[in-house]
């Protein structure tokens, strides 16, 4: 299965609820973030995402690693995912979506329950953003 290589972001606000966002002509929300291009770091493809998806001016001290994830890639069949992900701080800037973002969400674990979600939010990002509903 072919790999995707992407970084994620995890924005929290202030009452705990996730950003998730939703591309043009896809139905899955996921964690705004994407793909690299050559030579970044995955905390430079992060903060470039951010701010062309987002609008977000951002820096390294903005964000804190996780990890590496992999799971089932939510809009390219038959590929995995394979992301590096971060906590990230954003204070009061408001995210607006543009570029390939169609919308953009601030949820709390009821609304994840019945919202059509990526695989690697579900199995892997919101219950880090969240850790007392992992199941």
């Amino acid at each position: 299965m072919p790999d995707i290589h992407v970084s994620a972001a995890i924005i929290l606000d202030a009452d705990r609820r996730v950003l998730v966002v939703r591309k043009h002509g896809t139905t899955r929300f996921m964690q705004p973030g994407g793909k690299p291009e050559a030579g970044e770091t995955p905390a430079e493809t992060l903060t470039r995402e951010l701010h062309e998806e987002l609008g977000l001016e951002l820096g390294p001290a903005d964000l804190e690693p996780l990890g590496t994830f992999v799971s089932a890639a939510a809009n390219e069949p038959g590929h995995r995912v394979v992301a590096d992900a971060f906590v990230v701080t954003i204070g009061a800037a408001e995210p607006v979506a543009q570029a390939e973002l169609a919308e953009l969400r601030w949820i709390t674990p009821s609304d994840a329950e019945t919202l059509p979600l990526a695989p690697l939010s579900v199995e892997h990002l919101l219950p880090l953003a969240w850790p007392a509903t992992r199941p």
